[in-house]
């Protein structure tokens, strides 16, 4: 059985609680296969919270930025075609005031010279 002093230095430190047959042979289990490996794996040098926020803020700032641009451009395609409907319609109306004036002076001419005939 153990003494006092003993039970109370296994509850004080931890690690030597846990050690147990089963961790150390799984301890020894690891080191061995990691000694036997011949190269060792590079870490990954991990990407930073501001790199990647910065990254985060630059591809999501590009990607909104190219919609705008697209969506502004196909707005003004459909606006300038709109433009362009409207001053083609203008030049029509004009075109049909024109004639009708036309119409009114040569009448109106031709009135003229008949009273002029009669007098």
């Amino acid at each position: 059985m153990l003494s006092q002093t003993s039970r109370n230095l296994l509850l004080h430190t931890p690690h030597l609680r846990t050690l147990t047959t089963s961790s150390v042979y799984r301890q020894a289990a690891t080191t061995t296969t990691t000694a036997a490996a011949p190269t060792a794996i590079p870490k990954k040098r991990p990407i930073g919270a501001f790199r990647g926020g910065l990254f985060g803020f630059l591809l999501g700032s590009t990607v909104s930025g190219g919609a705008a641009y697209l969506y502004l451009l196909e707005e003004y395609k459909v606006s300038n075609e709109l433009l362009t409907e409207d001053v083609e319609a203008l030049r029509t109306s004009i075109q049909r005031v024109e004639a009708y004036v036309r119409r009114l002076e040569e009448k109106i001419e031709v009135q003229q010279g008949v009273l002029a005939k009669r007098k």
